[in-house]
């Protein structure tokens, strides 16, 4: 399984972090040259490699940790993404619900990336404590995941495990997807919950 994050932003290096401390080779990719973060990439671990857009979109399972209005740049990267899980750590806050069609922003998301298999998740922690270790005081960090498809959800909370955190399934996503999604000027209940869970 290969693994690519898309936006290296400040999330983007929280979630390169959380690969980093547990040796899981990922591929960072913005719309810059890779060498222009490089050092940065560098700087966070040796099993985090910055690529050009075009190799990182050929991993299995994706971050898209871009800027909301900036999804539909990535999607065009390919023209199918069948077989690819997206997980989409976005935020439409300021985004009007109107822009979306009225429906919830990973569902809009989704239909840009055709073919792929989209999981909304680890977007509801800010960058500093995503990109803490999720071992806290004997427990583990709480991640969202919300799917409508059951199987993609599974794997995104496998890799959430491995990762070191705790993944809760909220359901589809219009359901559980919007209390960790923003919309317009609303946040989901469960935005900037930090939670942890004791096994």
């Amino acid at each position: 399984m290969s693994y690519a994050i898309i936006g290296f932003g400040k999330i983007g290096q929280a979630l390169a972090k959380a690969f980093a401390r547990n040796g899981i080779e990922v591929s960072i990719a913005t719309t810059r040259d890779p060498a222009s973060f490089a050092s940065d990439a560098a700087a966070i671990g040796s099993t985090v490699i910055p690529k050009t857009m075009a190799e990182a979109v050929k991993a299995d399972i994706l971050f898209l940790a871009v800027r909301f209005e900036s999804h539909q740049e990535v999607a065009k990267a390919l023209p199918n993404w069948q077989g690819k899980i997206v997980v989409d750590v976005t935020n439409a806050y300021g985004v009007s619900p109107e822009e979306l069609g009225g429906q919830p922003s990973s569902r809009f998301i989704a239909q840009g990336f055709r073919g792929g298999r989209l999981v909304k998740g680890f977007n509801h922690l800010v960058a500093a404590t995503l990109a803490q270790d999720p071992a806290v005081h004997g427990g583990r960090r709480v991640v969202f995941l919300a799917s409508d498809d059951d199987s993609a959800a599974a794997e995104i909370g496998a890799l959430a495990e491995k990762l070191g955190f705790a993944p809760i399934k909220l359901g589809g996503l219009s359901e559980g997807g919007l209390l960790v999604q923003a919309r317009g000027n609303s946040w989901g209940q469960l935005i900037f919950k930090d939670l942890v869970k004791f096994d």
